[in-house]
Formats: C-alpha cells, sequence, structure tokens
C-alpha cells in the first residue's frame, strides 16, 4: 500500500526559520527528529488525542506533551482554570492559597509524602532531592541507574537516557570530573550490581534516586524484589530513596508507583500530570528531611517562579479530574486492548516485538528478547523503530520521536483511536 506524503511545506519552512534563531531548531532536543529522520511538523492547536499542524494535518497523539495531558488537549476544565486565574495575574513571588490547595490534593494521594516544595520542572525537583539527601546525611555520593533519566542537571548527566540515549551519548560535554565521580551508576534491575556498590561506597551513599517504573529508556518494570530490595538496603546503610516519579506519578496510580508496588521511599520527586500541561515540579517527602530546606534549615532551594499560579490552578483541576471514578481502569482497559491486538498483528505478520507496559505505560521495542535493562534496550532494533515512526506519521499517528520513550494514553483516547492505530499499524505491516 503507497502512502502518500502529508503536505508538511508551512512546517518544513518554519522550521528552517527557526534553525537560523534556535540550536537545531528545538527547545528540547528530541523534538528535532534526529532519530528517525526528517524535519518536525510543527503544531497549531491540540484538542482532546489529537494534534494539528500548521500545514491543516491531524495527528492522533501518543506523546501527549510527554504525559502530562492525561485528560486530552485543552481539556475545558484545566483552560477554564488558567484563564480565570491569568485574568487576576500570572505570578506574583509571594505565596498563594492554591499552592496550598495543590500541596493538599499531593499529599492525600501520597500519603508517604509529609511536606511539599513545589519548583518549575522535574529537573529542579531531582536536583533539589539529591541535595536534601547530600545535606541531610553529609555524605557526598548518588546511585542512580543507567538508563535512568532525572534531569539534565550536571549531577545526574552520567549513564542517562531519554534524549541523551536517542543521540547516543553517554554523557553530556561541559559536566565537570569531579561532579561525575559522585555518582554512581549501575545497571538496573541487576541485584548483584546493587549489592557490590554498597559493599563498596555504603558509607559514602547519600542517597539512591530511581525511576520506580523506568520510562526514559523505554517503559521497563522494576523486576520483582528490586524496589523492595532498595528500601531494604537504604534504610539499613542509613541513606536516602528517592523515587522520580516525574513520569509515573498520579499516572500509573492515585498514588504513583509507591502506591502500585506499596514501597514508601524517603522523597518523592513528581512533575508532568503535577501541572497538567502547564510547567511544574515538586520534590516531598519525610518531615524531618523536608524541613532541612530554606528558610527552614541550611539547604538551600529558591525559584522566582516557584508554586506559579497558572501551574498550580491547572494541576489542582486536573487531579480533581482525576478523582473521578473509574479514571485509571479506564486507562488501563485501553492499554491492555491496544498493546494485546498491537502483539497479535506484529505475530500474524512475523514480525518480533517485544511490547512492555505498567498501567497506561508501554514501549513497543522492536526484539525477540525480553527488556529488562538499559543494555537490552539498546539492543533493540532502532533503525526498524524509525522506519515504523515514519510510517506510523504517514498515517497520521504521532508516536515519541525515540525508542527509548513511552506512549502516553489520555482520557480522551477511545475505542475510535484504538481501531486507527490498529489499522495504521496493520497497513504498514502489510507493505513488509
Amino acid at each position: 500500500m503507497k502512502v502518500e506524503k502529508r503536505n508538511g511545506a508551512g512546517s518544513e519552512t518554519l522550521f528552517n526559520q527557526m534553525n537560523e534563531l534556535i540550536p537545531g531548531g528545538v527547545n528540547s532536543p528530541v523534538r528535532a527528529f534526529g532519530a528517525v529522520g526528517g524535519s518536525p511538523f510543527v503544531v497549531k492547536k491540540g484538542s482532546g488525542p489529537w494534534l494539528y499542524d500548521i500545514d491543516g494535518n491531524r495527528y492522533l497523539d501518543y506523546v501527549m506533551s510527554w504525559g502530562p495531558l492525561i485528560l486530552g488537549h485543552a481539556f475545558p476544565g484545566v483552560i477554564e482554570a488558567i484563564k480565570y486565574r491569568a485574568d487576576s495575574g500570572c505570578s506574583f513571588g509571594a505565596p498563594t492559597r492554591d499552592e496550598l490547595i495543590l500541596a493538599e490534593h499531593v499529599i492525600e494521594r501520597m500519603p508517604h509524602i509529609e511536606k511539599l516544595r513545589l519548583v518549575s520542572s522535574g529537573t529542579e525537583a531531582c536536583m533539589t532531592a539529591a541535595r536534601i539527601a547530600r545535606g541531610t546525611t553529609g555524605r557526598e555520593i548518588i546511585v542512580k541507574f543507567d538508563g535512568g533519566y532525572h534531569g539534565h542537571s550536571d549531577l545526574f548527566l552520567v549513564q542517562a537516557g531519554s534524549g541523551l540515549a536517542t543521540g547516543g551519548l553517554p554523557a553530556s560535554a561541559g559536566v565537570p570530573k569531579d561532579i561525575a565521580k559522585v555518582t554512581v551508576s549501575i545497571p538496573y534491575n541487576n541485584f548483584e550490581a546493587l549489592d557490590r556498590c554498597f559493599a563498596q561506597h555504603g558509607p559514602d551513599i547519600a542517597g539512591v534516586i530511581v525511576e520506580p517504573v523506568a520510562a526514559n529508556m523505554g517503559v521497563i518494570p522494576p523486576a520483582e524484589g528490586f524496589l523492595q530490595t532498595l528500601r531494604d538496603k537504604t534504610t539499613a546503610n542509613g541513606s536516602v530513596l528517592i523515587f522520580d516519579e516525574v513520569i509515573t506519578g498520579f499516572r500509573v496510580a492515585p498514588g504513583g508507583a509507591a502506591e502500585l508496588f506499596n514501597i514508601r521511599p524517603d522523597l518523592v520527586c513528581l512533575g508532568k500530570i503535577l501541572g497538567g500541561g502547564m510547567p511544574v515540579g515538586a520534590v516531598g517527602g519525610k518531615k524531618e528531611l523536608m524541613d532541612n530546606l530554606a528558610p527552614l534549615g541550611g539547604i538551600y532551594q529558591a525559584g522566582t517562579l516557584s508554586g506559579n499560579p497558572l501551574s498550580t490552578v491547572s494541576g489542582i483541576a486536573t487531579l480533581k479530574e482525576l478523582g473521578k471514578p473509574n479514571v485509571y481502569e479506564h486507562l488501563k482497559q485501553y492499554t491492555d486492548d491496544l498493546t494485546s491486538r498491537m502483539e497479535a498483528l506484529f505475530e500474524k505478520y512475523n514480525v518480533s516485538v517485544s511490547i512492555n507496559k505498567v498501567e497506561s505505560l508501554f514501549t513497543l521495542f522492536f526484539t525477540e528478547h525480553e527488556v529488562r535493562n538499559f543494555e537490552d534496550a539498546k539492543n533493540s532494533d532502532m533503525k526498524y523503530y524509525a522506519e515504523f515512526f515514519r510510517a506510523l506519521l504517514e498515517r497520521g499517528i504521532y508516536i515519541a520521536p525515540s525508542g527509548f520513550e513511552a506512549w502516553f494514553v489520555s482520557l480522551a483516547h477511545k475505542k475510535e483511536q484504538t481501531e486507527m492505530t490498529l489499522k495504521a499499524v496493520e497497513d504498514y505491516l502489510k507493505t513488509l
């Protein structure tokens, strides 16, 4: 079946102009389509599960702004809240009542969080959590896992996933060697490596940060007992256990992965859905840790736009909607139906894939083998993924322009979208 190329003259022209003023033409690297080829389309608007570009093309969206839009694009209740707040001002640099209301919503869903500090991004949240761990314990080493991405602060750009993995970079230029020395990165889901790490570095480990469901090397669930082992080892060693739930928070369960797996971390990093599409992040956790932050304690963190009024009301509206009955059942049912039927199609056409799924997060890897860590993910066929990406895009389906990312389902995705997706996948498989 021949697929006609979608009209993209306007996007291509505008992207060329953007390249003249913006590095790579984009303000976040993976948007450049470098791993999948071609130029990105330029968005005009979004509505429900759909994106529309400036050339008039419509796309069924499984990126959903990389996760925050769990209600869909331009959800009326969220847009109304933002407009109402904007009429009174966009930023004050002073406390507002909405900061308290958002914190109450979070703590109600995540009782392991006793206090919460709002910041402006997931990167800031993870950076602050690491500083709390170091400042509280008096130690320096932070342990992370290969392929785990915790934002672009210097501390975490060692064997990181997401955009670094997409670009084939082991670490970022510009990170001082002395900073890299105090970050230890080990394989995810590897119990033996974890034992060796604590045996070698135990007295110097301030904290361990983990995506409880890895989602920046593709979606990879934790091995059975892995998170409990992390909890046990950090407790015994006097180290701080940090869950990076920027992606999983309010996505895999109302209380995030901590609820799903029944593990209580010491600190939690949040973002994405917390702002309902507006820039936001947060770090929260045990009172005795959080009270070490200034102005109560000696660990400094600040931000002019932290707790921004537009972000807080957007987050409140989103979390209220997620509190309605059957929300998470719908997300899971849609994902289960779509992925099981996709697996059947790939099997029908003798194409080897491994689909990793946790609730409404999933990634399709082109490989015959189970994907349990970053090495497994890197050994999947990314050239095949790039071809698959382009084929779906031509058929009006937008998935992440990187095989190291997740597909995000929203409440706006319904049966019509399932059937459209499956038809596009099968139309592509028929051409092989």
